[in-house]
Order: structure tokens, then C-alpha cells, then sequence
């Protein structure tokens, strides 16, 4: 049979709590109901805020963590299936047919044509499903890494990429051509994706707008919502709603 009794499987998780690396013979979608959940492989972070689906493809090992109390909803991708998505761990905005079809396969205790249909469904929304901007490349190169760990410890740190460079031991030309040559993008842009995925898991668990600006580093709110806007697709306010009701 196309699929089988273990497809499909709904796992709530608690407030910080970690799944250890892990991988899996069989593709794995992971749609956050509420909450937020983050997966790390070793070459980047993603999240995954409240209505929006997790991609993890087979034999990529992956760790888990939940911010807020996380509603996942787990669906198994056969492996010869799996070529039908990309090839990395991706994360896909969930269209109005997309979470209906997902949400109706979970539903399906008959795992025989109807649930076959759907699963061809839903990889075909996803196919053609917008890929959220939310993955942050974890650099390889050492003097990257050291300022990398940095801002990681210290997400709002307003230091220069001049100045990190005098604590790690690089220039700022240096470090610049790192980030364009490694990452594809500039420091400016890793440190922005770095305090939104911040955002995203402390609105999630509850911290109000202004305080997630303030604590990330944003000089006002204005500021903070323009860019967290750009990138998750809706204001703070909205997906802090979204992610503490459990909303699509």
C-alpha cells in the first residue's frame, strides 16, 4: 500500500522541549499547528512559525526544538516520493488547499485511495508553495564561525562588523567576503535573519512586540515590524495571535 498506519502522526511538545538528532529513511513534513519549532542540521537553522510547514528530506540527520506549546501535526513521505520536493530542509508558507488537504490526511483513518489522492495533493501545492526565507546558514569557515558564535550569544549586539572582526582576530574585508562567498549574503542580512528567527520563537512564547524589539536590538518597533514583516509575511502582532491560538 502507497501509505501505511505510521504516515501520519500528531505530536505535541512542551515549552523547550528537544527532539536529539535524528534521521529518518523517508521524507518527514512538519506543519506547526501553534507554537514554533526549529530544526537544526549542520548547515543551517530553521524555523518554522505557527501555519507554516517544516520539509526535512530523508537521511538528514536534524534536531528539534519548541518554543511556546508547539502543536505539530507529522506526515511521512514515502522516499520514492521525496524527489517530488527539493532537496534540502525547506520551509513552505501552507495555502488554504495545502493545511485543508494536510489537516484531512491526518484525518484519514483509511489509508487506501482517498488518502493517496490527498497526498498527491499535498505535494503538489508544495511544489508550487512560496519557500519562506527563514533558513540562517551556519558558516563552515572558522573566522566566520567565531563571529557567528558572537551574535549568536548576543543577538542584539550593535557591534560593527569592523568591531567583531578586532575580536576574532579578521578584518571587515575579510569577514565581508566571507559572508557573500559562504553564506550568499551580507553580515547586514545574516545578523537581520538571525533577530527575526529570535522574534519569531519569543513571540511564540508569549513576549509582546516591543519588548522582542527592544531585547533584539532594533533601535524602535517601526523598525523591527517593517523587517520581521519582509520576512515572515505578516506583522508581529498578527503571528503572535496566530502562534498563541493556534490559528491557521
Amino acid at each position: 500500500m502507497f501509505l501505511d498506519g505510521d504516515v501520519v502522526e500528531c505530536e505535541p511538545l512542551s515549552h523547550g522541549e528537544v527532539v536529539a538528532p535524528h534521521c529518518h529513511d523517508f521524507g518527514q513534513l512538519r506543519y506547526a499547528v501553534s507554537g514554533a519549532l526549529v530544526t537544526t542540521t549542520e548547515v543551517g537553522t530553521w524555523v518554522t512559525p505557527a501555519n507554516r510547514i517544516t520539509w526535512v528530506p530523508p537521511f538528514h540527520v536534524h534536531s528539534s526544538r519548541a518554543h511556546g506549546e508547539t502543536d505539530i501535526r507529522l506526515l511521512r513521505v514515502p522516499a520514492d516520493r521525496a524527489g517530488q520536493l527539493p532537496a534540502e530542509p525547506s520551509v513552505f508558507v501552507a495555502s488554504a488547499l495545502l493545511r485543508e488537504a494536510y489537516l484531512a490526511l491526518l484525518g484519514d483513518s483509511d489509508q487506501g485511495p482517498r488518502a493517496r489522492l490527498l497526498l498527491d495533493v499535498v505535494l503538489m501545492e508544495l511544489a508550487r508553495a512560496q519557500r519562506e526565507p527563514l533558513r540562517l546558514p551556519e558558516p563552515a569557515d572558522p573566522r566566520l564561525k567565531a563571529v557567528a558564535d558572537l551574535l549568536h550569544a548576543n543577538p542584539a549586539s550593535p557591534a560593527t562588523l569592523t568591531e567583531l572582526g578586532r575580536r576574532t582576530g579578521s578584518s571587515e574585508r575579510t569577514l565581508s567576503r566571507l559572508f557573500s562567498g559562504e553564506l550568499s549574503m551580507s553580515f547586514h542580512q545574516w545578523r537581520t535573519l538571525l533577530r527575526v528567527q529570535r522574534a519569531v520563537l519569543d513571540l511564540a512564547e508569549g513576549a509582546s512586540v516591543t519588548d522582542t524589539a527592544m531585547r533584539l536590538g532594533w533601535a524602535n518597533p517601526s523598525s523591527f515590524i517593517e523587517a520581521f514583516t519582509a520576512l515572515v509575511g505578516q506583522t508581529p502582532g498578527r503571528y503572535r495571535a496566530t502562534a498563541r491560538a493556534g490559528r491557521g
